[in-house]
């Protein structure tokens, strides 16, 4: 038993946070984005909504501090009138980095080429549009 480990966080997510290193990646998808056909590494969380996931993961997981935006979002694509409604809860990165100063925004395409060799993907339940974000994992002061 360990403690202070989120319980939102399974033990097969775990494992992929401890074993990813500085620049790797991780996703937290919404139930729209299709994980099987980009992931390299698939953590199914389907119980979990994004927000709850993401302050868990950041609980644990240093941002870069070497590029410009660790944590980017799906941009809306231009044209449809939705909204995502989910990304003021997003700024719970706040909390957890002091340094965070804004999202990186990428168009739709782009965002699904950014899975690579390194990166994990984490399929919510999410059902909020437009609520796919990318991390990027710093070093462990």
């Amino acid at each position: 038993m360990l403690k202070n480990i989120p319980t939102s966080l399974p033990p097969e997510l775990l494992k992929i946070l401890m074993e990813m290193g500085h620049g790797d990646e991780i996703i937290i998808a919404d139930r729209n984005f299709s994980p099987a056909s980009h992931a390299q590494r698939l953590m199914r969380c389907d119980g979990h909504n994004a927000p709850p996931l993401l302050d868990a993961i950041l609980q644990l997981l240093p941002l870069d501090t070497f590029v410009n935006h660790p944590v980017a979002l799906m941009a809306v694509v231009l044209g449809d009138k939705s909204s995502s409604g989910i990304w003021p809860s997003y700024k719970i990165v706040q909390k957890h980095d002091p340094h965070f100063t804004g999202f990186e925004m990428m168009g739709r395409h782009v965002f699904y080429l950014r899975p690579r060799k390194d990166s994990a993907i984490v399929a919510t339940r999410e059902m909020a549009r437009y609520a796919n974000l990318g991390l990027k994992k710093g070093l462990v002061a």
